[in-house]
């Protein structure tokens, strides 16, 4: 199954940009799914400059700053028609864009989510950080369930007719100061971090990106 995995890396691309090479692919994809043909799987990975992103049944006042405030952080806010709520995207962050067929590989919705999850997982696992899944919450944290708890990798997803687009965003070097002039997905009570702020030091982007194309192959060849 892991030879239906193509990656491609878009390096520091624009939110919007991205979304319509996610969106060009999805359609390609659906219509290959409708006159019965061969689906492979493609994989986006890239950064992107600041920006924030809403998902289609979030909370627009879990935006806590004005237009004015945006501009003056060079940042921008773009509503998006993938699951979850708000987010923060940007340099040091590593993207990752699923866009493949969950009929191939046998799974539906929630299972495609805790694969997510997992690889993530098993990659901060080689650095001697303890991801988890939180209970009732999308993504990977830590501490789940305490008063430390806290998120270092995002989830959003949208499925139509098995087909996915959206997909997650790990905390690598990420400047976690945007987070504060939102309510991360939504949660007042809940904190944010980065594998740079775990391991109190700079990370290997490059490295993690290798990674993380590993652990999704050998995830989603698990039969």
């Amino acid at each position: 199954m892991t030879e239906r995995i193509n990656f491609k890396e878009l390096g520091l691309i624009d939110y919007v940009e991205a979304l319509d090479i996610q969106e060009s692919l999805f359609e390609k994809k659906l219509m290959q799914k409708l006159k019965l043909e061969e689906v492979e799987a493609e994989v986006l990975i890239c950064e992107h400059p600041n920006v924030y992103t809403i998902g289609k049944s979030g909370n627009e006042n879990n935006l806590l700053i004005n237009d004015e405030f945006l501009k003056s952080i060079n940042t921008t806010y773009h509503k998006t028609n993938r699951g979850g709520d708000i987010t923060y995207h940007g340099p040091g962050q590593l993207v990752v864009y699923p866009i493949l067929d969950l009929d191939v590989f046998n799974i539906g919705t929630k299972d495609y989510i805790y694969k997510l999850e997992y690889s993530i997982i098993n990659v901060l696992k080689k650095y001697a950080i303890s991801g988890e899944i939180s209970d009732g919450n999308i993504g990977v944290w830590l501490d789940a369930g305490t008063l430390r708890e806290r998120k270092i990798c995002s989830i959003g997803v949208k499925v139509s007719k098995g087909i996915t687009m959206h997909g997650m965003a790990l905390n690598i070097n990420t400047d976690l100061s945007y987070f504060d002039h939102i309510n991360p997905c939504g949660f007042t009570n809940k904190g944010v971090t980065s594998m740079q702020k775990e391991l109190r030091g700079n990370v290997d982007l490059e490295k993690i990106k290798e990674d993380v194309k590993l652990s999704l192959l050998n995830i989603f060849s698990e039969e």
